[in-house]
């Protein structure tokens, strides 16, 4: 179900109808990347480089190559920086066109159910904040892990197995049910969705393909509440039938 659901949404992905949502996020981020490259380099050039010439205000001409030196360290370190960022700055931007991608699959692949219920404005902003978070925190935690030999692949995967195999399937799920609905079902199927949450979490762990990871968490997440809502219809109405027969 889990490996169906993955790639049916790997089938979507690559869609002609995903693909205006893929342009959209990929354009948006690389734009928020390079405004805060400006921001950044120029807050360092007022603040910092001032402070640092003023703390060492004697030293000899012929240092003035340290200054070249620290500028190109620093570029480093903020290009560094950035690329930490990469991931969850997409996880933001494509917080916001999650609905656009579950429609997508819907249309697609669910044609003859109800469509979901789409996220007004403000909670998509809420949802969109959510996933940077989540996403933060998972790399920084797995950054930290990367000291600690024969723990950090392990931990990585474990920790955003979890968080988000649990935000993208209770985004999937809250089109069609209410929030405490959504968290409830999770919890039912929290073992299914966590091997879920593996999964994209291997997909994150690949350089340049994870830009792509909220898109393709995204459709999965909707193939696998699909999948599992019409599991638990057939499973209920096979008790229904066979429950007269049991008196």
């Amino acid at each position: 179900m889990i490996f169906e659901a993955a790639r049916l949404s790997l089938v979507n992905l690559f869609a002609a109808e995903t693909r205006s949502v893929f342009w959209k996020v990929i354009g948006l981020t690389v734009l928020v990347l390079i405004a805060l490259w400006f921001t950044i380099r120029e807050t360092f050039v007022a603040y910092a480089m001032p402070w640092i010439q003023g703390f060492m205000p004697d030293l000899p001409d012929w240092a003035g190559w340290l200054a070249f030196v620290f500028g190109i360290l620093a570029s480093i370190g903020l290009a560094l920086m950035l690329a930490l960022l990469l991931s969850t700055v997409t996880a933001m931007i494509a917080g916001l066109f999650l609905d656009d991608v579950a429609e997508v699959v819907e249309k697609r692949d669910y044609p003859t159910d109800a469509p979901g219920r789409a996220m007004p404005l403000g909670e998509a902003i809420i949802n969109s904040l959510k996933f940077f978070g989540v996403v933060l925190i998972g790399n920084i935690f797995a950054l930290f892990l990367l000291f600690i030999p024969g723990v950090n692949i392990i931990a990585f995967f474990l920790v955003n197995g979890y968080l988000l195999g649990r935000e993208f399937f209770e985004f999937a799920a809250m089109r069609f049910r209410t929030a405490e609905e959504a968290r409830l079902f999770r919890s039912k199927h929290a073992g299914t969705v966590f091997m879920a949450g593996l999964l994209i979490a291997a997909f994150l762990a690949v350089p340049l393909l994870n830009l792509l990871t909220p898109l393709f968490a995204a459709g999965m997440m909707v193939h696998l509440h699909k999948l599992i809502s019409k599991r638990d219809a057939q499973f209920a109405a096979g008790l229904a039938a066979a429950s007269p027969l049991r008196r």
